[in-house]
């Protein structure tokens, strides 16, 4: 068996890529703003095109104290938010003050249930609180197989917790997910932007 070596000693002197990698582009399909909005949702761009989407939150900023940022998905374009989920979910806090700390199982999964699964819980409303992250769904046009999905959320809790906030799961749906809604439990998004993005 031939041995292959590069011809570079260091990465630094790569210059081009191998014609025979590819993959892990993030190719920008839309982006929506928040402004006092009940939900933000994408119907258009989850299609076949991308084997996977990832939804990338900034800054997403709560009207009401207190309130959890979620999730939903469509097999109907849009017209109903009811796809059949089962979900667990971690996470990890730390206190502004120094007196509260861990990293535990958290009771906010779903169950073979169809309602929205919480992505960020309890964000604050004050001016300077909000909550980032991204929710990543796998081959959602699939006709065989359930869509996988995990979302890794970082916020401010309303009671000055540092939060990092972990969720896997999956549709148990054999039709395409073609829609997907955020919104929050109570209350508006008062602003915030959402980006969807195909992976090549």
């Amino acid at each position: 068996m031939a041995l292959n070596f590069a011809n570079n000693n260091s990465l630094s002197a790569i210059t081009t890529k191998p014609s025979g990698l590819s993959g892990g582009a993030l190719n920008l399909i839309s982006t929506q703003t928040a402004s006092s909005s009940s939900t933000i949702s994408f119907t258009s761009g989850i299609d076949d095109t991308y084997d996977s989407y990832i939804f990338k939150f900034y800054d997403i900023h709560p009207q009401t104290d207190n309130v959890n940022f979620t999730v939903n998905f469509s097999t109907d374009s849009g017209s109903n938010y009811n796809v059949t989920k089962t979900t667990t979910t971690f996470i990890a806090y730390h206190i502004e003050n120094d007196t509260a700390s861990g990293l535990q199982y958290e009771d906010r999964d779903i169950a073979q249930g169809t309602g929205y699964q919480q992505i960020c819980p309890a964000v604050g409303s004050d001016n300077d609180q909000n909550s980032t992250g991204y929710l990543h769904l796998f081959n959602p046009s699939s006709t065989t197989f359930v869509k996988h999905f995990i979302s890794r959320t970082s916020s401010s809790h309303n009671e000055d917790y540092a939060v990092d906030f972990y969720i896997a799961g999956y549709c148990n749906t054999t039709s395409a997910v073609n829609g997907i809604d955020f919104k929050m439990s109570s209350g508006n998004i008062d602003s915030g932007v959402i980006k969807l993005y195909g992976v090549s």
